[in-house]
């Protein structure tokens, strides 16, 4: 199948630079596979598509502070990193910028030096490295909390005044690269009001890589290769969800992670069941869907491979018809955009 049947026409400006004043104060785009409708509503509308009994699957993963900015311990000059994931040891993969400047051997501080960094090896990834760290007095974690800056996707060109909109109200296990962010219009009241209504509030973590959002150079999807990342599912969280099926109720999952989660425990074990592992499923149009029965979600990126999912999920044609109709509509599209609901 050729990417550029994933393709539309995006105006800059549709492309929310900021979040909305309040979580949950964004608009909801309701689209039903079945009859083929599209819907106008606002996200809190949400509690009227919920039933008792239906699970909510939420991802409690939570964005590191990863963007360093330091300097070459020979020159002086600037250097920027962002840490991918942790490889054992205090060694991380790393993208880096400018990387020209960064070869094997290049030392990089940061801080008042209390934090540096030795560039290892170049990896496959345009820009990436491998670095060996070294500090004093403080773990990592607590270094980058103080070091570190939240790492926005590149098209956000604004500072976020308050970091933790671009956290989840329900982050809980640190090790994001970017956020989940079709959950990032919950609040606890909504929560609470899906809770007293029946609904069963599920988590499970997958730590979201950039691999996620890396733009599809192949012509063809077949030949695009997912980047792995890490998940894991509880026992408790897998034995609501087989309550669920097993009673006829609905699986709704927040985000394409918690869907690729999901996909991922069921395709490889032929249930849902405690797992933990990594994964680079990649789920385009033809993938059979075992788990997801309904799926919140936000505008995506074109040709991106999140936008290949959703419209796995509904199909290509009723997925660039919705787009179409969120630009006329002037939806809000990507991070902090508007959200869209999948029946």
């Amino acid at each position: 199948m050729d990417v550029s049947q994933f393709d539309f026409e995006l105006p800059e400006e549709l492309i929310a630079q900021e979040p909305a004043p309040k979580r949950s104060g964004s608009r909801l785009m309701v689209v039903n596979r079945e009859n083929q409708t599209v819907e106008h509503r606002r996200f809190p509308d949400l509690l009227e598509y919920l039933h008792p009994g239906d699970v909510l699957v939420l991802n409690d993963t939570r964005v590191r502070p990863a963007r360093l900015v330091g300097v070459k311990e020979e020159t002086g000059a600037r250097i920027e990193l962002l840490l991918l994931s942790p490889l054992g040891g205090d060694r991380w993969e790393a993208l880096v910028k400018p990387a020209k400047r960064v070869k094997e051997g290049t030392v990089i501080r940061f801080g008042k030096g209390e934090l540096q960094g030795t560039a290892q090896k170049v990896t496959d990834a345009a820009g990436g490295r491998v670095f060996q760290f070294q500090y004093q007095g403080q773990d990592l974690e607590t270094l980058l909390e103080r070091l570190g800056e939240m790492p926005l996707p590149p098209y956000i060109h604004r500072r976020l005044d308050e970091p933790e909109r671009y956290q989840t109200v329900y982050s809980r296990a640190v090790g994001s690269a970017a956020a989940p962010t079709a959950g990032l219009h919950f609040t606890e009241d909504l929560l609470n009001r899906a809770k007293e209504k029946g609904v069963k509030i599920v988590t499970i973590t997958l730590h979201v890589g950039l691999g996620t959002f890396r733009p599809v150079t192949a012509e063809s999807i077949e030949e695009h290769q997912m980047h792995a990342e890490f998940y894991e599912v509880s026992e408790e969280a897998a034995e609501q969800i087989r309550v669920a099926k097993a009673k006829g109720n609905r699986v709704m999952a927040v985000g394409t992670t918690s869907v690729r989660t999901l996909e991922t425990v069921a395709r490889d074990h032929g249930e849902i069941r405690a797992a933990r592992g990594w994964t680079d499923i990649f789920i385009y149009p033809g993938f059979p869907f075992r788990v997801t029965d309904a799926l919140l979600t936000n505008f995506h990126l074109p040709k991106s491979t999140l936008l290949m999912l959703v419209s796995a999920f509904s199909s290509r044609e009723l997925m660039l018809q919705a787009y179409r109709t969120a630009v006329r509509e002037k939806y809000r599209f990507f991070s902090f955009g508007d959200a869209m609901l999948i029946l």
